[in-house]
């Protein structure tokens, strides 16, 4: 479930409301005061705020209000004893969600929290996208409500409509290509062909064939027409991954689609006009290719458009939850994940980003009894950095450790040219 802030300056009340809400498998940070609600507010989110009218440093109608600054979407319950129902229900008319009058059964407040992220998990999904699977209700669902998610989303929207070209910019496993279908199924040409091509999986001589098509006889094997993926994309979209891979001849040849939206296909006689929209995706640094004379600077500056950077996963913690909740969702696992799973999580930097995070939930859904704890997640082991390296004390030792870094060298560097 998600985070819940609770602001109580009774410690016994307080620790009662954040054992019995954990329990429930509920994340809570408990806090005694406004100042403390206002500081982690500033660098958290929280999905609930439960608040106490009667605070020591800050009235809670006033708390209430500074905090609506900070997060319009947070839902906010306040706590009351009877004799202030009414300034409770003037906390309301400010936008409180609901009230609890103290005394009040815990269990009464964890089906309340309940249907209130019940509420929020419908809103996101109908203001997000939808997931491949029903791509034909909707547009791909991308998990997620930070900022830097939310503002992937609101620039989506809007270079979706028109037939403008995007670059989607961001390192592997960040789902680019979730993104592109979600930027076609928000667009006019939402009925039409949406097609794919990763320009890295795909060697340089067919790659060209793939694209663009090939007549009978074009060369040897080529025993029939085919028709390429431009050609297949007329009136949607084709989506061009790791764009940055293509090589100089056949960037020359994006390039004319582009500006004269035609092309041959190999051994054709005739021009065919397409009417296609490019999204165009990269983990490379597009503008060190141009330098580096890798990559057209013309074909580069058409491309880019509309640049979007999809941010890695590690910049985007506040959404682990979620993420994770939908994995499991995927999986068809009626599993929850505990607040200390998530910590672990947290601490992590992803450097597979959301590919590496599912493959670490299925793992964990395996491997658990019961709820999802730190034990059933297993994570890479940190390698020490700044530690102090044994120097070899022979010269044949010199020569052997020598020798096996070179090798090291030349296997990152064949690693890099192959996958990156």
């Amino acid at each position: 479930m998600a985070d819940i802030l609770v602001v109580e300056d009774k410690p016994s009340f307080g620790n009662m409301l954040k054992a019995s809400l954990e329990d429930a498998a509920i994340a809570v940070r408990l806090v005694k005061n406004g100042r403390e609600a206002l500081r982690f507010f500033k660098k958290e989110k929280f999905e609930i705020a439960i608040i106490d009218l009667r605070l020591p440093d800050i009235d809670g109608i006033d708390l209430l209000r500074e905090l609506k600054r900070f997060d319009t979407d947070t839902k906010f319950l306040i706590m009351t004893a009877f004799g202030t129902i009414e300034r409770a229900v003037e906390a309301m008319k400010l936008g409180a969600y609901d009230f609890l009058t103290k005394p009040f059964d815990v269990e009464q407040l964890i089906a309340l929290i309940t249907r209130i992220l019940e509420e929020q998990r419908r809103y996101y999904e109908n203001i997000l996208l939808r997931d491949e699977t029903s791509k034909i209700h909707g547009a791909p669902e991308i998990i997620g409500k930070g900022p830097a998610i939310k503002h992937v989303a609101q620039l989506l929207e809007k270079a979706a409509p028109t037939d403008t070209t995007v670059l989607l910019v961001g390192e592997s496993g960040t789902g680019k290509e979730l993104f592109a279908r979600a930027c076609h199924m928000l667009s006019p040409r939402k009925d039409n062909a949406f097609v794919a091509i990763n320009c890295a999986a795909i060697p340089h001589q067919l790659l060209e064939n793939e694209l663009f098509g090939s007549e009978k006889g074009a060369f040897t094997g080529a025993h029939a027409r085919k028709i390429g993926k431009f050609e297949l994309a007329n009136k949607g979209t084709i989506f061009l991954d790791e764009v940055g891979d293509l090589d100089l001849d056949l960037q020359a040849k994006i390039l004319r689609v582009l500006q004269e939206r035609s092309f041959e296909r190999l051994g054709g006689t005739y021009t065919i006009s397409v009417d296609v929209r490019i999204i165009a995706a990269t983990n490379r640094d597009l503008l060190r290719l141009v330098q580096d004379n890798k990559f057209r600077e013309d074909l580069y500056y058409r491309l880019s458009v509309f640049p979007i950077r999809i941010p890695p996963l590690r910049e985007r913690k506040e959404d682990l939850r979620l993420l994770v909740n939908h994995i499991l969702k995927k999986l068809r696992s009626d599993r929850q994940i505990s607040p200390k799973a998530i910590d672990k999580l947290k601490q992590y930097d992803w450097p597979g980003n959301i590919r590496e995070l599912e493959n670490t939930i299925e793992r964990a859904n395996i491997i658990a009894k019961k709820a999802i704890q730190p034990d059933d997640v297993l994570l890479p082991e940190r390698k020490p950095s700044g530690g102090k390296t044994e120097l070899p004390k022979t010269l044949k030792g010199a020569a052997s450790a020598g020798r096996e870094l070179s090798e090291v060298a030349v296997i990152k560097k064949t690693l890099e040219q192959t996958f990156l």
